[in-house]
């Protein structure tokens, strides 16, 4: 560890020494002494902070980078941050190729630090030419005395922590440490700071947070690259659809997977719980704990690394609206009013009893909706759903050209915005696929039989 300087030249310097906190009431239920090494004291407010620098001093000493360069890199945010911040200091132009899932936030601060941004779609494999690591390294091809760092193979990632993460953590603990957990995206903090702890002590664990989604723990335990593993998943920054060289499974003794919804719960747990305002993956990294402390004994040392600040993710974790969406909000008290809150301002979209058939599939297909009521006046008299459509619709190619009022099936049950979930619930059935609410000023929407599912899971 550095020691800690009373004037810095310049801000690159107070990368490092970020301070270790015990976790309190969070752990009462873990039978171990629980440290977070709280990485959002970095001046990027994250742990990439370490390995972005390293990388472009690795690049000046290799002649890699030259003055006046282009740096250009693939990154899910807070890598982006630490190159923005070495790129300002060192004068350098960044650019940073982004996935579409990442936060706003992210994105905002990217360009307020003078990077300019690609914003690549997450649905593509990374072979695909729309994929973030493929315009990042088109990029570098087509613009002269560029630097692709490409985080996931460069060495001085693991290096980074080798040097300085590890060393900062062992002494913290005065090398009690017995537990070391962290979520892994690119490798480099995990396997860094693994073979450096491991070479103090071969005897401490090495726990990787993964996402369900991502190939890491099915690959370090059967060494098969299985494609059938990947799928989207919403958490940032960690688990991945390649295998980065910078992931040394050597030292890495577990891989415990984490839903999305535990991620985001955790993180905003963590918050109310210890005053720690931290980003996605810390909830992650936290729920490997909870989900491995059979594991764990009185004596036990756990520290668990946290990534970054929760300010990147205002508009997503910290946000009750997107949490209810993904259906991650705890809804035992909600009720109907909760279900349509998002969309409360839209009007409900309904077809007449009058209007032909082939109108009503045009409306379900314009607002992409499966339900519609039918009203004739201020009246709600049936409604149309497309299951029941799609079957009368093989039965008789000519249902497009009949009234709503001659298939119809009976109108919706209605409900208060008042009345809890679970009692709306029960008025779903096999016959039934939505009900009405009853919003103030005598607005009505529509709750489906999806919305219910995801508010309960």
């Amino acid at each position: 560890m550095r020691p800690t300087k009373k004037i810095y030249d310049n801000i690159l310097e107070t990368i490092g020494n970020t301070p270790m906190i015990k976790l309190n009431k969070i752990a009462e239920d873990i039978p171990a002494t629980v440290l977070a090494k709280v990485e959002y004291f970095n001046p990027g407010h994250s742990v990439k902070d370490r390995m972005a620098l390293k990388m472009i001093e690795n690049a000046e000493r290799d002649g890699l980078l030259k003055p006046g360069g282009t740096i250009i890199e693939c990154t899910s945010g807070n890598t982006g941050m630490g190159l923005a911040l070495a790129a300002i200091v060192k004068g350098y132009k960044l650019i940073c190729t982004l996935s579409d899932k990442q936060s706003k936030e992210k994105m905002d601060i990217l360009r307020a630090l003078g990077a300019e941004i690609h914003v690549c779609p997450t649905n593509v494999s990374p072979e695909h030419p729309d994929s973030y690591y493929s315009v990042a390294s088109r990029l570098n091809k087509e613009i002269p005395n560029s630097f692709y760092p490409y985080q996931y193979d460069n060495e001085g990632n693991t290096q980074a922590h080798y040097e300085s993460t590890g060393p900062e953590i062992w002494e913290q603990t005065e090398g009690k440490i017995t537990h070391f957990v962290v979520g892994v995206g690119t490798g480099g903090t995990i396997s860094g700071v693994g073979k450096y702890l491991k070479e103090k002590n071969p005897n401490i664990k090495i726990w990787g947070a993964d996402v369900y989604g991502s190939v890491f723990k099915k690959y370090h335990e059967t060494g098969e690259f299985d494609e059938n593993e990947i799928y989207s998943y919403i958490t940032e920054g960690i688990g991945e659809d390649i295998i980065p060289k910078n992931v040394d499974f050597s030292v890495i003794d577990h891989f415990e997977k984490i839903t999305d919804k535990d991620g985001a719960l955790v993180t905003r747990e963590i918050a109310k719980k210890e005053g720690l305002f931290l980003g996605y993956s810390a909830g992650s990294a936290y729920q490997v704990i909870r989900q491995m402390k059979h594991e764990l004994k009185e004596d036990d040392v756990v520290v668990v690394l946290f990534h970054d600040h929760g300010s990147r993710y205002v508009g997503k974790v910290f946000n009750d609206d997107w949490m209810r969406d993904r259906g991650f909000l705890n809804n035992e008290n909600s009720t109907a009013q909760d279900l349509v809150r998002a969309h409360a301002n839209l009007s409900l979209v309904t077809v007449k009893d009058s209007e032909l058939v082939s109108h009503a599939i045009l409306k379900m297909q314009q607002y992409n909706i499966s339900q519609l009521p039918v009203t004739r006046g201020e009246e709600f008299v049936g409604s149309l759903g497309d299951s029941r459509l799609f079957q009368m619709m093989v039965k008789d190619a000519n249902t497009g050209d009949k009234t709503v009022a001659e298939v119809m099936d009976k109108p919706y049950p209605m409900v208060n915005a008042t009345d809890p979930i679970q009692e709306v619930a029960k008025k779903i059935s096999k016959e039934t696929d939505a009900v009405l609410v009853k919003l103030p000023e005598s607005k009505y929407h529509i709750i489906t039989k999806h919305d219910i599912i995801g508010a309960l899971s």
